[in-house]
């Protein structure tokens, strides 16, 4: 694949690199002698999680609020990026008095297995060879990550989360740990999410793949121990995902047809239109914070998630005998995890006389409505956990913002 188009990108900063092995948030560090049996087959130890929390987890350690994060997201859900400086990718629902209280509220989110900002992943050492782990590190799944997270929520002490609740590969990380860990989940906030992956989406996240791997600087998985790095194909990669994130109504009323700093066409393959100009930066600003043999690894995680194969392909079977609070959110605009599959979701919860809230939410922002200024979204989250919350027997929050 011709990536000439986007520019030469400059070198990899340190500060991305060294959060890989060296992370700003806390760690738990798993001992060899504790193994995570993985679904491919292996085991991996030691292995590590980065995490961040925010509030104080009560006495009766019956506050704490999981918040697992999406494809490309990370431990700073609500603090800076330590190498961007960005906000945290979530500060508009969670932090004090917003709908995720941290005032009221003990928030843990971690780094997922196979990510890049200090859990265990491709970029991380392998204590075998001293070496970045490469295409060597095993092919995981949504369980896997979700498995390893429970060696941190056991670490910290709680035996209950109060609530887990994200959206996209979140939720679907949300839905993992409401199946297989259901006595641990008083309630679940599944958010324009899925419980299988689409051939629509697989299809998507192959084209990335495919980017990220056609450039000859991947080195077939081995860059960063030869110092080089993909990054045109990493930037392709998240150029393409970027326009399943959105919808053509958003697309539309933020860019339509004009032009980029221009008073006419170029007649050039120069990025003439807005839109191209905005893809572009956002392929080159994302090689700054992600490695690429992650955005392989987690990407083909979410395309074998399915959470019905593990049950007699009936997705009912995931929650008998389920006593969690569910609330179900999608958004109308949203392709990428249309509502069909949130209500086939719901369907399942009722098949089995859970408790299940299901909101539609009507947005033209596609499916990025989730991270946006959604004020429907957060009044429902708002009110489902206000309500969880007192059925917990956890205190009336003292304010709102």
């Amino acid at each position: 694949m011709d990536t000439a188009n986007i520019g030469e990108l400059p070198a990899v900063p340190d500060a991305r690199a060294l959060q890989a092995t060296k992370p700003s948030s806390d760690c738990l560090d798993v001992p060899e002698s504790r193994p995570l049996l993985l679904a491919c087959g292996r085991q991996l130890a030691p292995y590590r999680i980065a995490y961040k929390t925010y509030g104080a987890l009560n006495e009766a350690k019956t506050n704490a609020v999981l918040v697992p994060h999406a494809l490309t997201g990370d431990q700073y859900v609500a603090s800076p990026h330590p190498v961007t400086g960005k906000p945290g990718w979530w500060e508009t629902m969670v932090g004090p008095g917003k709908p995720i209280d941290t005032d009221r509220f003990f928030v843990i989110c971690p780094n997922v297995l196979g990510g890049c900002m200090g859990s265990t992943g491709p970029a991380s050492l392998n204590p075998s060879t001293g070496r970045p782990w490469g295409l060597d590190f095993p092919v995981i799944t949504v369980g896997d990550m979700v498995d390893a997270q429970v060696a941190l929520i056991d670490q910290l002490g709680i035996d209950t989360l109060f609530c887990v609740i994200s959206g996209s590969m979140g939720g679907m990380q949300v839905l993992q740990w409401a199946a297989r860990y259901k006595e641990r989940v008083f309630a679940a906030v599944p958010i324009a999410a899925a419980a299988w992956h689409s051939s629509q989406n697989i299809a998507f996240h192959e084209v990335g793949r495919q980017a990220v791997m056609a450039d000859p600087n991947w080195a077939g998985g081995r860059y960063l121990e030869l110092g080089k790095e993909p990054r045109n194909g990493l930037a392709v990669a998240r150029m393409a995902a970027h326009i399943t994130y959105l919808s053509e109504e958003a697309l539309q009323r933020k860019f339509g047809r004009s032009l980029q700093g221009l008073d006419a066409k170029s007649f050039s393959f120069n990025a003439d239109f807005q839109v191209e100009s905005y893809l572009r930066h956002q392929g080159s600003t994302f090689v700054d914070r992600f490695d690429a043999n992650s955005y392989l690894y987690i990407t083909r995680a979410m395309d074998y998630f399915d959470l019905a194969a593990e049950y007699g392909d009936v997705l009912a079977n995931a929650f008998k005998g389920t006593r969690t609070r569910f609330c179900v959110v999608s958004f109308t605009s949203d392709w990428l995890y249309p509502t069909r599959e949130s209500r086939e979701i719901v369907q399942a919860l009722n098949a089995v006389a859970a408790n299940v809230s299901f909101v539609e939410i009507e947005s033209d922002k596609g499916h990025d409505a989730f991270l946006l200024d959604e004020p429907e979204l957060f009044a429902t989250v708002r009110g489902f956990l206000n309500a969880a919350a007192h059925k917990r027997g956890l205190p009336t929050p003292r304010r709102s913002s």
